[in-house]
């Protein structure tokens, strides 16, 4: 049949995960669900290994049984195919909205996503001013000490921020860190509440920022999106004056996320 991967196409892997794997990605690959019968004759494998295969994808949501009784993608599937496309594809949806902010302010604008207890930094816009950030698109910094890692902590749900802040250090990089786990915490309530984190100081002696958290249409955090600049130039009133702009940009790129991938549900 034209378009259904066969057992040429599709490796049947050597081991269980990898057998498991090839059925997510024959069912995936297909263009028309396929019944436990196209399955078995594409995979050669025994009908009961087979069938414990398929009911165990199925329990874990990466497949589903259609009303024809015929496999399809299931949710979780769908939903992790949409996670890794917002994360590769979230620097080149940002950036007319990371211009715009610069434009704005003159500053330097940053976008980056949480790994693990550190910020990775995706892209970058240069501040026009003589005097620039050190920062690097691909390079590390810690979250609880930056505006784009402090707006990622605070988009974690509870469990997770735990676990993350058990996991971390709080180093005092200058004298301004908050090194104080629950003054931290105090902290994150309240960017919550505001929609917006600031970095005073706290990771570069003289360098201050104000950042906002992207979400998806789950309301899981994706990515961040930063002004900064050198304290001698952004004081608390530009911080104040910058909060809404940054909470737009980051809306504005959640707007193109839920536009490309279409309507939820």
């Amino acid at each position: 049949m034209t378009g259904v991967p066969t057992s040429e196409t599709v490796s049947p892997g050597t081991g269980t995960l990898g057998k498991a794997i090839a059925l997510v990605e024959l069912v995936a690959l297909a263009d028309r669900p396929l019944r436990f019968t196209d399955i078995l004759g594409r995979t050669g494998q025994p009908r009961g290994t087979l069938h414990r295969q398929l009911c165990h994808l199925v329990e874990e949501g990466l497949l589903e049984v259609n009303a024809e009784h015929c496999y399809v993608p299931g949710l979780r599937l769908l939903k992790l195919a949409s996670r890794a496309w917002e994360r590769s594809d979230l620097r080149r949806l940002a950036a007319p909205h990371l211009q715009a902010l610069h434009d704005a302010t003159g500053e330097t604008i940053h976008l980056g996503m949480l790994k693990d207890t550190e910020i990775i930094y995706l892209d970058k816009v240069e501040s026009r001013q003589a005097v620039r950030m050190a920062s690097q698109i691909g390079r590390a910094s810690p979250a609880y000490c930056t505006g784009v890692g402090k707006a990622a902590l605070a988009a974690l749900p509870r469990s997770r921020l735990e676990a993350l802040l058990d996991l971390t250090e709080l180093t005092p990089f200058t004298p301004y860190t908050i090194v104080d786990r629950s003054v931290l915490e105090a902290e994150i309530a309240e960017i919550r509440k505001a929609g917006h984190a600031f970095d005073r100081e706290e990771h570069e002696a003289g360098i201050r920022c104000v950042a906002a958290a992207i979400f998806d249409r789950e309301r899981t955090f994706v990515g961040g999106v930063s002004v900064t600049g050198p304290a001698y130039r952004v004081g608390e009133d530009a911080l104040r004056d910058w909060a809404p702009l940054v909470r737009a940009a980051a809306g504005a790129v959640m707007e193109e996320i839920a536009a490309r991938l279409g309507p939820k549900g």
